[in-house]
């Protein structure tokens, strides 16, 4: 069968480009270089081959660089539409302690994913890793063997049963929390409760966001006090309280008249002394009845 004239292989052989490709490498990484990350990588490569494009003439219009022609043809080219979703996808199961395996290292999840596959997707430079189509865990990727890529946040919660972990447990060793969280936690440190105080803090990081707690460590430092319940209580009036419930109020006890206030002053001696014989002729009326009440009984026995 023959090849179709869009097919890629047709302009330009499989053996130009793998020629292209041992060009590259010998010109810019002879000798092997090491880089800390992909993103320094990829940096240093852009300002090499930047540099070797204004440096040296097009091969097929020697008055004009490389970079020359490459700026005249720039408004003709496709605009960058963000970075391609290219990544290995495959299914893997969530051990109890909420780890993942994946390229020989492990790596954290949600504990909402503990129990039920999952799904990992492997980019070059990153892993993700979602459930029912929602992410549980993202994590930059790691290339060597045996590790444990640990998100601390995602084994708070097992801090509510056991406090002290946040000291000894492998999730939480070396983690860099806000600054304000690292003033708190220092000042706590001192207190017998204090591993179980800032428990409760980051626990409600959970349910109130890193934001909003950060700014209430912030406040309690410049106030002062750095107790957990100093700090969920400023966190208390900046949760949403929800929609206002709206009360009917039965026809049956609406006012038909509404009030008039009136002050002491205005009340004349008359209006006093009225309300008082009112007040003696209630009196008086509630004992005649009761008189009644009783005269009543004793017939009727």
């Amino acid at each position: 069968m023959g090849r179709t004239v869009a097919e890629g292989r047709e302009s330009r052989p499989n053996g130009q480009v793998e020629n292209q490709v041992g060009l590259v490498r010998e010109r810019f990484f002879t000798p092997r270089l090491r880089f800390k990350t992909l993103e320094e990588l990829n940096a240093w490569l852009l300002d090499k081959c930047v540099a070797h494009a204004r440096a040296h003439a097009h091969p097929e219009r020697p008055e004009q660089t490389v970079w020359d022609v490459f700026e005249e043809e720039r408004p003709k080219l496709v605009a960058y539409r963000g970075r391609f979703d290219g990544f290995h996808a495959l299914s893997a199961s969530v051990s109890k302690t909420r780890l993942v395996c994946f390229d020989n290292n492990k790596y954290s999840v949600n504990a909402s994913a503990v129990g039920r596959p999952v799904e990992i997707h492997a980019y070059a430079d990153r892993v993700v890793i979602r459930q029912d189509g929602r992410g549980v865990a993202e994590h930059p990727r790691s290339f060597g063997r045996g590790e444990a890529i640990y998100d601390p946040w995602h084994y708070v919660p097992v801090l509510a049963r056991k406090p002290g972990a946040l000291r000894n447990g492998a999730p939480f060793k070396d983690w860099v929390l806000p600054t304000a969280f690292g003033q708190v936690r220092r000042k706590l440190a001192g207190s017998n409760d204090g591993d179980r105080q800032m428990v409760a803090i980051l626990a409600a990081v959970l349910t109130d966001g890193l934001p909003a707690v950060e700014a209430a460590c912030v406040q309690a430092m410049a106030e002062g006090v750095h107790s957990s319940d100093v700090i969920l209580n400023i966190l208390s009036p900046r949760r949403d309280p929800g929609p206002t419930v709206t009360v009917l109020t039965p026809d049956a006890l609406r006012l038909r008249h509404a009030p008039v206030a009136a002050r002491l002053s205005q009340i004349g001696p008359d209006t006093i002394s009225s309300g008082a014989s009112d007040h003696g002729t209630d009196r008086t009326s509630r004992h005649d009845n009761h008189a009644q009440a009783v005269r009543h009984a004793e017939r009727v026995r």
